[in-house]
């Protein structure tokens, strides 16, 4: 089973090109580490078609969102393929 589950804020802002949306997510860690600050994974993530459409339009640099997806391997780099994507906080939030 393939199955991966993140929540994290987007580093920059989603661009749609040939239907696909290449998008990075900053996960801070919930524990501190022994400097006492909290660690940030950053998170490759690919949308397609409508959900990279979707994203485009309501999300920003900063936004919180979920994604579900699957994890790909892509030239020896691992990614996410997003199967869904769940707007946590967003700018028409915020109009």
């Amino acid at each position: 089973m393939n199955n991966v589950m993140l929540v994290g804020r987007l580093v920059k802002n989603p661009e749609v090109k040939e239907g696909k949306a290449l998008i990075t997510l900053a996960i801070t860690r919930p524990y501190k580490n022994l400097d006492g600050t909290y660690d940030t994974d950053f998170v490759d993530c690919v949308l397609w078609n409508g959900i990279a459409q979707n994203a485009a339009e309501w999300c920003k640099k900063g936004d919180v969102v979920g994604i579900r997806g699957r994890l790909q391997s892509d030239e020896g780099k691992i990614q996410v393929v997003a199967e869904k994507v769940t707007f946590l906080t967003s700018k028409k939030e915020a109009s």
